[in-house]
């Protein structure tokens, strides 16, 4: 792993670099008010979730309506809605990665996929090495479980392999088909669940090598993890039936915004920096209420959290993946010069706060 040192800003030090991200999505994208007529929800105190302004559309893979409405799924629909759309979306998101750079999967050498809404074994990693053409003796590990903030839990492994082995290629796949845990009980818990999370895949390509400069993306400088274990309870799949339910505390985003400053202190305090030094933030939607505590409590404004609230609005929370959308959308802003600073943080089950520097220098 990269060590905890302060970096050297006048230095040239060769650090992993994130060299191209690659999103996908279902085809179908439903608005709000979509899905409440396909699940014929007239329940005022439910549709009030889904009428919020800070979300107006998200891609799903839902089934096709039954007389106008959303039929009743087993547990091997959902099953199945999760490998398909892992092994359909996952494929794109690797091509979308890859071929800006001329590279296919034959070239990647150690492969990561995080997932948290569905259970295969064998992994992800399997699938795609048999469908995609990775090589067989390509180094892969599956993430499961650990939820929205899993995505920087699995670029911290990458990028110390790559960082170990100079010229050698990382691919992170997050695969969080969210509509595979839709449970619908009429529960004011799961209809706040249902109306925030949407399907998406992102790959993230790392390397470490001299010949990158600041235009191909940011180096990966340090990270800093933050488990709030008396919050351990606050998201979670429960059983609902015969199901897995996801369960959001409503407390949430206090438990979250309350504790941000501890992993930002620690980041920035080790590597001589103060928050006005950081020119960029990459931050996962995980919702309007969670994005207003972590703005609060680290001083931060709408323009700042600008890419995560667009992300939030036209695809809704997508889970591990969701920080790359958002650093795709400030990378086509076209605003980052050379020697820009940038956080990325991501929340989740534990409750728990992964945070990253990056760099955009040569």
């Amino acid at each position: 792993m990269i060590a905890h040192t302060p970096p050297n800003q006048n230095a040239v030090s060769r650090r992993p670099r994130i060299v191209s991200v690659g999103t996908a999505n279902p085809p179908r994208r439903y608005t709000q008010d979509e899905i409440i007529e396909l699940f014929g929800e007239t329940d005022k105190r439910i549709t009030r979730f889904f009428k919020s302004h800070h979300i107006k559309t998200r891609h799903l893979y839902l089934p096709d309506p039954v007389n106008g409405k959303i039929p009743n799924e087993s547990n091997q629909d959902l099953s199945d809605r999760h490998m398909n759309g892992a092994l359909e979306l996952g494929p794109i998101a690797i091509e979308n990665c890859l071929k800006p750079l001329g590279l296919s999967p034959e070239d990647i050498d150690y492969l990561c996929c995080i997932s948290s809404t569905g259970f295969l074994c064998p992994g992800i990693t399997a699938h795609l090495t048999k469908n995609m053409g990775f090589r067989d003796n390509v180094h892969r590990f599956d993430i499961l479980g650990m939820g929205c903030n899993a995505g920087l839990n699995g670029m911290r492994p990458i990028t110390g392999l790559t960082h170990a082995n100079s010229g050698k290629l990382g691919l992170m796949l997050c695969v969080e088909i969210c509509s595979a845990a839709y449970v619908y009980n009429k529960s004011l818990v799961t209809a706040v669940v249902n109306s925030l999370f949407g399907d998406g895949v992102a790959a993230a390509l790392i390397r470490d090598d001299q010949s990158d400069d600041w235009q191909r993306g940011p180096q990966i400088l340090d990270f800093e993890s933050y488990i709030i274990t008396d919050a351990i309870g606050t998201m979670r799949f429960e059983l609902e039936g015969s199901k897995q339910s996801f369960f959001l505390d409503r407390d949430i985003p206090y438990v979250l915004g309350n504790h941000v400053e501890n992993p930002i202190n620690r980041l920035l305090g080790r590597n001589n920096l103060k928050l006005r030094d950081i020119n960029h933030w990459v931050v996962h939607s995980g919702g309007r209420k969670v994005i207003d505590a972590i703005k609060y409590n680290l001083g931060l404004t709408n323009h700042d959290m600008r890419h995560t609230l667009s992300v939030l609005k036209n695809y809704g929370n997508l889970s591990s993946g969701a920080f790359l959308f958002s650093y795709n959308e400030l990378r086509r802003e076209g605003v980052i010069r050379e020697g820009d600073l940038g956080v990325a943080i991501t929340m989740g089950p534990g409750a728990s706060i992964e945070t990253a520097l990056l760099s955009w220098k040569s």
